[in-house]
């Protein structure tokens, strides 16, 4: 039986991550999704003879933006090459991209590692290439291509190979995704192929540095599959290396629907490619004018953005993770927190009632029906005591329904909080009259009872009695009873 113990993974990620451009990286064709099949074309992303490409300013200030994000070296001097390789999605006949003189190189990129302590990933370099076509498969019609992507603008990061486990490379994914959102160049979307990823996987004797045979996965549309594509790889490794047959190196798509990875092809080598530098293209040259206007336009990155939270508003690290695990929840609990004074209880609300609602109608936060400055008002409704919290959820979900605020829901269901504490003395009274058996209970050291009092009088003023004044003035009125029978 094999020892998967004595076996160590070392995993490698190229990330592909379509930029948010208004047109393509060479041409001035639309950058857009899911639109008719071959509209967004012209003679440049086709490759047709005799035209030039321009590159696209935007394109380079997001990938530098992304190499600064990653503490990587700005190269001031890039040139893109011709990568040659035939394929139907590939009209071209080849894919500009950049070889040996990339734009960004030598970063890295912090995780917490599977121990749980925090770990550095090499970012070897980020480029930026085109995107090719698409290949639409139909069992009944046979296989057509859809160019419309040819020539969007994408950059590939491509890590070291320190990454040891499945988990890892999803954290890392994870968080390369959440700053691209930061950054506002990529909206990170897996299905749809706007961000995406293959992964080189080997696997080597624990304690050994020489790295083993590796194979690429391919077709990995989602967190879930990327790390079970990973897994399944180095227990296939490991297995083929424990019955002494030898680790192919080729390229293997996952199949989701098996939960297995198949071969596609043998792995090519740079060489395979052909590289040479593209003739109709310039070398970019950054100037130190232009690297400092890119960097003055990086907005807060994630983790600056978490430290805040945890020191300016008194967050735990948990609520502050949770908070800033997209740009957009975190506007949203700024621009709440902005009109109140209790940041704990605006963080609770949006982890709990916001982000639940969200999860469960499969919505965007920017979709989300009750604006952060509607939902401050409720939270300051509970902190002056016109609502108690049972009674804020039920105008929420109101909220939700109807779109309207919160003063105009109480008002009209008359859902203002009972706190005149003559008036619920009187309640609690006439409640516990009503209940001579249970005050026996009490008397005689049951002290569950004292819950059954507080449902009754929740009960009788329709949830609307102030919690903290009922409790009060029941426990002095039930003390007062157990008293006076001693």
């Amino acid at each position: 039986m094999t020892d998967y113990l004595i076996y160590e993974p070392v995993i490698g990620l190229e990330v592909h991550a379509q930029l948010l451009t208004n047109s393509k990286i060479f041409c001035s064709c639309p950058a857009e999704f899911s639109v008719e099949p071959n509209v967004h074309v012209c003679p440049v992303c086709l490759g047709h003879p005799g035209v030039l490409p321009v590159l696209n300013k935007k394109a380079v200030e997001f990938a530098v933006m992304m190499g600064l994000a990653t503490n990587c070296k700005i190269n001031q001097y890039s040139v893109f090459a011709r990568k040659n390789y035939f394929y139907p999605d590939l009209p071209k006949g080849y894919q500009v991209s950049q070889y040996d003189k990339p734009l960004c190189s030598g970063g890295y990129f912090k995780i917490l590692n599977s121990e749980g302590k925090e770990s550095r990933i090499g970012v070897t370099r980020i480029h930026l290439e085109e995107d090719a076509g698409k290949l639409i498969h139909d069992s009944g019609f046979g296989s057509s291509v859809d160019v419309n992507r040819c020539g969007t603008p994408l950059i590939e990061i491509v890590s070291e190979p320190d990454i040891r486990s499945a988990e890892e490379a999803v954290r890392y994914l994870n968080g390369l995704r959440q700053v691209l959102q930061y950054l506002g160049i990529c909206d990170g979307n897996m299905e749809e192929g706007s961000f995406r990823c293959d992964a080189n996987v080997s696997v080597r004797l624990q304690g050994t540095q020489e790295l083993g045979t590796k194979t690429e996965l391919k077709n990995m549309n989602s967190f879930r599959n990327v790390e079970k594509a990973i897994k399944y790889e180095i227990g296939r490794q490991i297995e083929l290396i424990g019955e002494g047959k030898p680790v192919i190196q080729q390229t293997l798509l996952w199949d989701p629907d098996e939960e297995l990875a198949l071969p596609m092809r043998g792995k090519e080598d740079a060489h395979d490619y052909r590289y040479f530098p593209e003739p109709d293209l310039m070398p970019v040259t950054i100037t130190d004018e232009w690297l400092n206007e890119i960097k003055f336009q990086l907005p807060e990155l994630p983790e600056t953005r978490k430290s805040r939270f945890i020191e300016n508003y008194g967050l735990p690290v948990y609520d502050s993770e949770v908070l800033t695990s997209s740009k957009e929840i975190a506007d949203y609990f700024e621009e709440l927190a902005s009109n109140l004074s209790d940041y704990k209880m605006a963080s609770n609300w949006v982890m709990v009632e916001v982000l639940g609602k969200i999860n469960e109608l499969k919505l965007s936060i920017n979709q989300f029906p009750v604006p952060a400055v509607n939902l401050s008002r409720l939270l300051y409704l509970i902190i002056d005591g016109t609502v108690s919290n049972k009674i804020a959820k039920e105008v929420f979900t109101e909220m939700m329904a109807s779109g309207a605020d919160a003063d105009e829901i109480i008002n009209k269901k008359n859902l203002i909080q009972i706190s005149d504490a003559g008036q619920i003395q009187t309640i609690i009274e006439n409640i516990v009259r009503a209940h001579p058996g249970q005050i026996k209970e009490y008397i005689e050291g049951k002290e569950k009872v004292f819950g059954f009092f507080v449902g009754k009088v929740m009960k009788e003023t329709g949830g609307k009695a102030n919690p903290k004044i009922v409790n009060d003035l029941l426990l002095k009125y039930l003390l007062k009873l157990r008293t006076q029978s001693e």
